[in-house]
C-alpha cells in the first residue's frame, strides 16, 4: 500500500486509543514510514465529512441576545491618587 500524501510505504501499526468508550483499547491502522500519515477509518470519515457552515456576524460588534452587557478590561476605572 502506498501513501496518498507522499507515495511512501504504508505499514500496519498498533495504536492505543486512550479516549475509547470502554477505556484503553489497541487498534490497528496504516502508517506511512516516510511522512507519518495515519490511515484510519474514523479519521478518513472525519476528513471526508462535509464542512458545516459557521454563523458569522456581518458587523464587528457583539450580538447580545439579552439586556445584560458583558464588560471586559475596558470597564476598569482607576481613581486618581
Amino acid at each position: 500500500m502506498t501513501c496518498s500524501r507522499c507515495r511512501g510505504l504504508m505499514v500496519e501499526d498498533q495504536f492505543l486509543d486512550l479516549q475509547g468508550g470502554f477505556g484503553q483499547m489497541w487498534t490497528t491502522s496504516w502508517r506511512c514510514v516516510n511522512c507519518g500519515r495515519i490511515h484510519d477509518s474514523v479519521i478518513e470519515q472525519h476528513r471526508n465529512a462535509p464542512q458545516e457552515k459557521a454563523l458569522v456576524l456581518s458587523c464587528g460588534e457583539p450580538d447580545y441576545w439579552d439586556e445584560e452587557i458583558h464588560l471586559g478590561a475596558e470597564s476598569i476605572i482607576r481613581q486618581a491618587a
